[in-house]
């Protein structure tokens, strides 16, 4: 079921969201005992976001709340998404849109970790890369070229050369040293990569994708997927049984829940 601020949702709900594409999310992972990594961050995110592109705040309680009732007869992993938009908003006139909503879905979660992915170095550059927006048709684009090219999802690569993330995860690596890199660039701040960072030891710097083809692995993480190894960026195959990477999906199994 798709709930719309606590009720079902209607097609007339959902169309001008279908139209737009214009709205906010964030996706959580709720493991079996219905305990969430990251919960706060996630909500924390809610806030950031829509201050951002609506001028005004959601209240956490009732996204709590919405998640709860989404649950509710679900006794395995899966995925809630809630999404953030304005069931008025007008083509012709977005500054009027200023009531959003809260639109909850869920979907079945997959086992973690996922096999390792081939991903295709693809030249792009999201629109407002700090905020987890709805606009995915250029995303999914440099997806859908990937696969057609016979890999699994793009790298993003910007204008400056540098490597950024994936389509819907962000891209680490681990250098010939050891340590786990983060790229600096412009990337959507994701929560998943935030817990790590917390818990592991890091440096964030520029990634070109020369210097990215040179590490000694990679690796794509979210919500959805925790830590995924990468096997190949273009031609370039990475070992995928890396002890970082181990240590790395270790630690991120071991960061306990939050409760709604």
């Amino acid at each position: 079921m798709v709930t719309l601020d606590g009720q079902p949702v209607s097609t007339d709900d959902v169309l001008p969201l279908a139209l737009t594409g214009f709205g906010h999310f964030t996706s959580l992972r709720v493991e079996a005992d219905h305990s969430i990594r990251g919960l706060t961050l996630h909500m924390e995110r809610l806030v950031r976001d829509s201050t951002l592109v609506w001028g005004t705040s959601v209240d956490t309680g009732r996204v709590r709340a919405y998640i709860r009732q989404s649950l509710e007869g679900r006794t395995g992993p899966c995925v809630v998404r809630v999404t953030v938009y304005d069931p008025t908003m007008d083509l012709g006139r977005p500054a009027d849109a200023d009531e959003p909503h809260l639109m909850v879905s869920v979907r079945a979660a997959g086992a973690l970790p996922p096999e390792p992915l081939r991903a295709k170095s693809v030249p792009f550059e999201r629109d407002l890369p700090e905020v987890k927006h709805c606009g995915l048709f250029g995303a999914l684009h440099t997806r859908r070229t990937a696969q057609l090219a016979g890999f699994g999802d793009a790298l993003l690569v910007g204008r400056d050369g540098l490597v950024s993330e994936g389509v819907t995860w962000n891209a680490g690596f681990v250098d010939q040293d050891g340590t786990l890199v983060w790229p600096q660039a412009p990337v959507l701040p994701g929560v998943t990569m935030a817990l790590l960072q917390q818990h592991a030891a890091h440096r964030v710097a520029p990634v070109t994708l020369d210097e990215a083809k040179g590490m000694a692995a990679a690796f794509a993480t979210n919500t959805g997927i925790g830590v995924r190894p990468l096997s190949a960026i273009d031609g370039t195959q990475f070992v995928t049984e890396h002890p970082v990477l181990r240590r790395l999906q270790e630690t991120y199994l071991s960061i306990p829940g939050e409760t709604l």
